[in-house]
């Protein structure tokens, strides 16, 4: 048998992790038809089928989960050799929104330094608005923000973030008075959206909580204070998704945006990986 080719490989494993031809080809920044013509080339050369396709959907067949685990210590692999000639550290600072760290965040650390041990990350985590002011005086090489309303500079869309009304579980608003609130003030866009559809499914609300940060309106609605909107990646232990329950309206998902000058091929990597364990984590 000849080599595997690494590209087929590599969108093989990311197609399978996003279960998606378009987020993979979104992640690899190529084609959708390219991607799934570098796995048809594998699937001929392995004589397997991996991924079991339709038209809105992929997932894995048998065979394609067993070579799954091989095919990402094939990646690591390469990925270790290539940067072996990158001796020299490089630094990195990054931001990214509060919104978006959730769980998955000791993984993503560790992906990153298995893929680059040399890469010394600098992560500082905030609002969308006070990252876009340290990208913009050169503070940082790359930020992950929630799509700013108005941006002069161009950013990559990355993905869609979903939005959920989050409380303690039980937790139920007093009947006759209006639903209680916990957000991050007037600022903040989820916020505004959340509020944007009370109104327009003519549901009374009030703000009892104002916080900075996901982590803190998300301790007011674990503690049963006010209902809050988050990613559920971010929502705390001891919180449940209430949307269904209190019969609230759905939230607009919220498009995450990559800001970055960065071109040089070990950035751009690491960047590439930390986008797609942004995706996989949803």
């Amino acid at each position: 048998m000849k080599p595997l080719d690494i590209t087929a490989v590599r969108a093989f494993v990311t197609a399978a992790e996003l279960q998606s031809f378009t987020r993979a080809a979104d992640a690899l920044e190529t084609t959708q038809s390219a991607i799934s013509l570098r796995l048809g080339k594998l699937e001929a050369q392995l004589g397997r089928r991996l991924m079991e396709r339709s038209p809105r959907h992929v997932r894995l067949s048998a065979e394609g989960q067993a070579f799954l685990e091989v095919a990402r210590e094939l990646l690591a692999a390469h990925d270790r050799a290539v940067a072996a000639w990158d001796v020299e550290a490089r630094r990195l600072v990054v931001g990214i929104s509060h919104e978006l760290i959730g769980s998955e965040l000791p993984s993503l650390l560790r992906r990153i330094n298995a893929h680059d041990p040399g890469l010394r990350v600098e992560m500082r985590v905030g609002g969308s608005r006070d990252l876009m002011a340290l990208y913009d005086q050169d503070e940082l090489d790359a930020a992950w923000v929630l799509r700013p309303d108005d941006r002069r500079k161009r950013g990559k869309a990355v993905y869609s973030e979903p939005m959920a009304w989050v409380s303690a579980p039980g937790w139920r608003p007093v009947p006759g008075q209006p639903l209680p609130l916990a957000t991050q003030g007037k600022a903040c866009r989820i916020r505004n959206a959340a509020t944007r559809a009370l109104d327009e499914a003519g549901i009374a609300w009030e703000e009892v909580f104002v916080g900075r940060g996901a982590a803190m309106v998300g301790a007011a609605a674990a503690a049963g204070m006010a209902v809050a909107v988050l990613a559920p990646r971010t929502a705390p232990p001891g919180t449940m998704d209430a949307g269904e329950v209190l019969c609230l309206p759905p939230i607009p998902a919220q498009e995450v945006m990559l800001y970055s000058s960065l071109n040089d091929r070990r950035s751009r990597e690491a960047l590439r990986l930390m986008s797609l364990a942004f995706q996989q984590a949803r």
